[in-house]
């Protein structure tokens, strides 16, 4: 995918944000940030300067599922294992999500114990709906309490702007409904 077209997708995913979604915990901040319980919270990217108070509001775990972008997250890894807290990402295609790639962040967050995880991408699409199906496929909980809280972040207008995730989505359950 060419520089041009990536600025493309990216303006266009940005202005499909909901106006509602900026923050749901202002104390954190951080852009699109979603806290579903008090170990589990979803966002778009930290800014360096954000990473810190991670460590202090007790997170354990950052899952990073945006690819790598020397503007927006080539500190990352390094900030925040600096701040002791564990690092993982998973470069997730926003064109083309992958069984592959979340079967890989369902290993990552059966592995997380009881740490507090941050899971984001640079919108908190991507780290919204893995989280999504995380919970509905692995943890068992219900459809629609898992659907508010992605719901808070993917709008109608999102769904039809990315058709492709709801049939990313669709296609996750079924394959693991069949295993």
């Amino acid at each position: 995918m060419n520089a041009t077209r990536i600025c493309a997708l990216l303006i266009a995913l940005f202005s499909a944000l909901p106006a509602h979604a900026e923050t749901d915990a202002p104390e954190e901040g951080i852009f699109n940030f979603h806290e579903i319980d008090a170990g589990l919270s979803t966002s778009g990217q930290p800014a360096d300067e954000q990473i810190p108070s991670l460590s202090e509001d007790g997170y354990g775990l950052v899952v990073n599922l945006a690819i790598a972008d020397p503007e927006r997250n080539a500190n990352e890894g390094f900030l925040i294992a600096q701040s002791g807290i564990s690092y993982t990402q998973i470069p997730v295609d926003w064109m083309a999500p992958t069984l592959e790639d979340l079967d890989l962040f369902f290993a990552v967050m059966d592995a997380r114990g009881e740490r507090r995880t941050l899971v984001h991408c640079f919108a908190n699409f991507r780290a919204s709906a893995f989280t999504y199906l995380y919970r509905t496929i692995r943890l068992g909980v219900p459809e629609d309490e898992a659907r508010a809280d992605l719901e808070m972040i993917w709008t109608e207008e999102a769904w039809a702007e990315y058709p492709h995730w709801a049939e990313f989505i669709e296609r996750a359950q079924a394959h693991h409904a069949a295993l």
